[in-house]
């Protein structure tokens, strides 16, 4: 018995963070199982029976195929507009000082803290004091999201540029580096990897966003919102299809990352 309490110790930690990630990935689960369900009703949360229907048609209804689409093209749209815009903020806060920078800081943080009802409304407000009530849709999504981007990406950099030490880039320019040749082959291949981070996360708040979107989306509908709206009829299961494919997505980009850093460690 002391053995088996001293294994139990010995391996607790261990334990609880199996539990928090099954706990985590029940809900992924449920998405990559439903994706293969066939309801035969209307409760659509219920496993009717096995079929591969849905992944035959995985646009099933053409606006889920018209949404999804548009929500990419914002997603992607808005990630190249704030990562461009975010990391020349990054160097400009890091790298040089100047009146307001204190000041510049603290607005950075603003849109991060705020309460997304907050942000969506008043971006609302100035689009229609703008003259643009009438035209909102696919450009003011898009403004939109560059802007609640625009500080993740800052953050994100920021930090990179911050625990980067600088020697290299001394190290450079006494080797007769022109500043140009120093930035692009040292500093940038440095601060890429919170580059990439940071577009990674701005185009999964993008195209997950819901609040913002929908108060500034007029007649444009993108896949949160057309999720949304049939939830009141029933979700078809093709969502799902899309979630689970989403989900392999993702686990393929950081597989692929951690195999390509694995096979530079030894170099």
């Amino acid at each position: 018995m002391s053995g088996l309490s001293r294994w139990v110790r010995e391996h607790l930690v261990l334990m609880l963070g199996l539990l928090v990630l099954v706990y985590t990935f029940v809900p992924i689960f449920v998405v990559v199982g439903m994706s293969f369900n066939d309801p035969g009703g209307r409760n659509v949360y219920q496993f009717g029976s096995f079929t591969l229907d849905n992944w035959r048609d995985p646009c099933g209804p053409d606006d889920l195929c018209s949404s999804l689409l548009t929500s990419i093209q914002i997603g992607l749209l808005a990630t190249l507009v704030a990562t461009v815009l975010g990391t020349l903020a990054a160097f400009a806060l890091v790298r040089h000082d100047f009146a307001g920078r204190s000041a510049s800081n603290l607005l950075i943080f603003l849109p991060m803290a705020a309460p997304e009802i907050v942000l969506g409304s008043s971006l609302l407000a100035l689009f229609v004091a703008s003259g643009f009530a009438g035209q909102l849709g696919f450009w003011t999504i898009l403004i939109a999201h560059v802007m609640f981007c625009l500080s993740f990406v800052v953050v994100t950099v920021r930090a990179r540029l911050a625990g980067m030490d600088d020697d290299l880039e001394q190290a450079a320019m006494d080797l007769y580096a022109t500043p140009g040749q120093t930035f692009w082959r040292v500093t940038f291949p440095l601060v890429l990897p919170g580059i990439l981070g940071a577009a990674l996360l701005s185009f999964s708040l993008s195209f997950d966003d819901f609040i913002i979107t929908n108060l500034n989306s007029g007649n444009t509908t993108t896949f949160p919102m057309y999720v949304y709206g049939q939830e009141r009829v029933g979700v078809p299961m093709q969502v799902n299809v899309v979630g689970t494919l989403m989900f392999v997505v993702s686990i393929l980009l950081v597989l692929g990352s951690e195999v390509r850093n694995r096979r530079r460690a030894p170099a």
